[in-house]
């Protein structure tokens, strides 16, 4: 798109038809390049008929064979003049493909981009993959209509005055007769837009899910669930068929009336022209031009149903772009907010009015429930992922420019994605690190062995998503980039969930080392992590419970003593007032470990 500018565009994406003209505006000179030669190739095909006309009755006919090669001579001409013009509109038409295809990728890219986290819940993968894909190269097929259908009513204009000088009732038929075969088949372009768009609707659907059948592929097959899952996706796969084939049968009709109708009108044509000279009406040059009218009018018949087809299909996909577009964050972007407030310039305490937790600056501060989707709501609340009153300092993390929260704090999901690129690339993302930065971080997540167990170490190529990694290697480096990323507040939900015990242990002891003074929360119920907190606090129906220690906590909350025991992966019991509680073996520091 060398028109483009090089950041986000300001698009119309009021409705799906206000949207296909936003693109064609966006490239307007093009557009205008593509019509004029579409304008001119059409009309071009209306002048062998009337060259040929003049060829035989001017030379052929009288024998004057002078006339007849001059007339052969701007035939041939003519030809080679509009075959550049069909070359021309073509490369025209293409780069006009590309160039939407391109800028409704990047609005797409952009808004997806713009919607963060709220993105997976409220629209599926499925959806998303589908608009990219297919929905994008429709809409880009229906603008290459602009050039056909520009020229296709300026070369039914020229035919209608050609053929008022060979024949008033010809010209009536032709003029008449056109429009009429377009009116034939509007009902059923009316009918492909309903079908198309709950064939759309079933084809997101099913492509959501197999996209959840792919990424819970492990899960089912333990759970004993994949035949389940797979005779749903079979029925659901059946009922798109269905919907395919109603499509199909659309479309059918229309491209057999596309091509059926033109057919059958110039047979009227020239059979009615035929009968014309042989009463002697017209004669056999104007007949040749009559019926060469009537057949290059085809062209311009036919595209103009396809267009009508391209048009309807093009609305239903431009609709479906148009509502993700219009899709808006969970919560309000705060830098363009008036009287926007400041984050606080040093640590400060960020505190969540729902569950009442409040985390010290500079600690590590560990967050328990029974249900692991309470601790991450809060982390959500205190990342800024949610709506929510939580505060950072004496200011509402609402109110704080977006980029600022962003650039402080981070949530280190345990699901979060992992692209496809070199482990260098993925570890560190979108800034360059030292070799040494790499090598702390990946040393404070217990993740040596994976890179030294890769066959080119860092730069190694991972799978999108880490398909070529195990679960706990997934999460160890999940837990390297958001150490590596360095932030002034780091949140991470379930750090540990998918390592042995061992692995844990040692984890814990360096996370808590390598975030000494730095604020760090993390969500977990492993007495092996919870141990290395400075502070734990406990939550029962999402509200904090109690607030101190790990050993504080098992001998004061038997609550808690009760849900960190079923984690019995190298603990030692100890006898407390409370009764027997787990409480993991000492785990040497880094520190400890230099110094052996």
């Amino acid at each position: 798109m060398a028109d483009s500018p090089r950041g986000p565009e300001a698009r119309d994406q009021h409705s799906a038809g206000r949207y296909l003209w936003w693109l064609v505006v966006r490239q307007r000179g093009r557009a205008a390049a593509g019509a004029l030669y579409g304008s001119l190739w059409m009309v071009g095909l209306m002048v062998p008929p009337y060259v040929l006309s003049r060829a035989i009755d001017e030379g052929l006919a009288p024998g004057r064979m002078s006339v007849l090669a001059g007339w052969a001579a701007v035939l041939l001409g003519v030809g080679v003049v509009n075959a550049w013009l069909g070359t021309m509109r073509h490369r025209t038409m293409t780069r006009i493909r590309m160039d939407a295809t391109f800028r409704t990728v990047r609005a797409l890219v952009a808004h997806t981009l713009h919607l963060g986290a709220a993105l997976p819940r409220q629209v599926t993968a499925g959806e998303v993959v589908t608009i990219g894909i297919g929905d994008v190269a429709v809409i880009s097929q229906t603008l290459t209509m602009t050039g056909p259908g520009v020229g296709g009513v300026l070369a039914y204009g020229v035919v209608a005055v050609l053929l008022l000088g060979v024949s008033p009732l010809l010209a009536v038929v032709v003029l008449l007769g056109v429009p009429l075969l377009a009116l034939l088949v509007g009902p059923l372009l009316g009918r492909l837009q309903g079908v198309e768009a709950r064939y759309r609707e079933q084809q997101s659907g099913l492509a959501a899910r197999l996209t959840d059948l792919v990424g819970g592929l492990r899960v089912l097959g333990g759970l004993g669930g994949k035949e389940v899952f797979a005779e749903r996706c079979r029925r659901e796969a059946r009922q798109l068929r269905r919907a395919g084939y109603r499509v199909g049968a659309v479309t059918s009709w229309i491209q057999a009336l596309g091509v059926g109708l033109p057919t059958l009108f110039l047979a009227a044509v020239t059979w009615l022209a035929a009968r014309m000279a042989a009463q002697g009406e017209i004669t056999v040059g104007e007949l040749v031009a009559v019926y060469g009218y009537a057949a290059a009018l085809v062209v311009p018949v036919s595209f103009f149903i396809e267009g009508g087809y391209d048009l309807t299909r093009g609305l239903v996909a431009a609709r479906r772009v148009v509502r993700f577009l219009q899709l808006e964050p969970d919560t309000a972007d705060g830098p363009e907010a008036a009287g926007a407030d400041r984050a606080p310039e040093g640590p400060a305490a960020l505190r969540d009015p729902v569950s009442g937790v409040e985390v010290v600056p500079g600690l590590l501060t560990a967050l328990v429930s029974a249900r692991p989707a309470e601790t991450a709501a809060v982390v959500d609340r205190l990342g800024r992922f949610a709506d929510s009153a939580a505060t950072w300092g004496a200011v509402r993390l609402d109110e704080i420019p977006r980029h600022e929260v962003r650039d402080r704090i981070l949530v280190a999901d345990n699901e979060a994605d992992l692209f496809a690129g070199t482990l260098r690339e993925v570890l560190c993302g979108r800034r360059d690190r030292d070799e040494r930065a790499i090598a702390d971080a990946v040393r404070a997540a217990l993740a040596e062995e994976i890179v030294r167990g890769l066959p080119e170490g860092l730069d190694t190529p991972v799978e999108a998503q880490g398909r070529n990694l195990s679960g706990g290697q997934r999460q160890r480096l999940r837990l390297v980039r958001a150490l590596l990323a360095d932030p002034e507040v780091l949140l991470a939900v379930e750090p540990t969930s998918a390592v042995d015990a061992h692995t844990e242990a040692g984890v814990a002891a360096r996370l808590h080392a390598a975030r000494a003074g730095r604020t760090t929360v993390v969500t977990s119920t492993s007495p092996l992590l919870l141990d290395r907190a400075d502070t734990v606090c406990f939550l029962v129906d999402g509200r904090a419970a109690a607030v101190g220690t790990h050993r504080q906590l098992l001998e004061e909350q038997p609550g808690y003593r009760a849900l960190v025991a079923r984690d019995e992966d190298g603990p030692e019991r100890l006898r407390t007032d409370g009764g027997t509680a787990l409480l993991p073996r000492p785990v040497p520091t880094t520190a400890e470990e230099d110094a052996r």
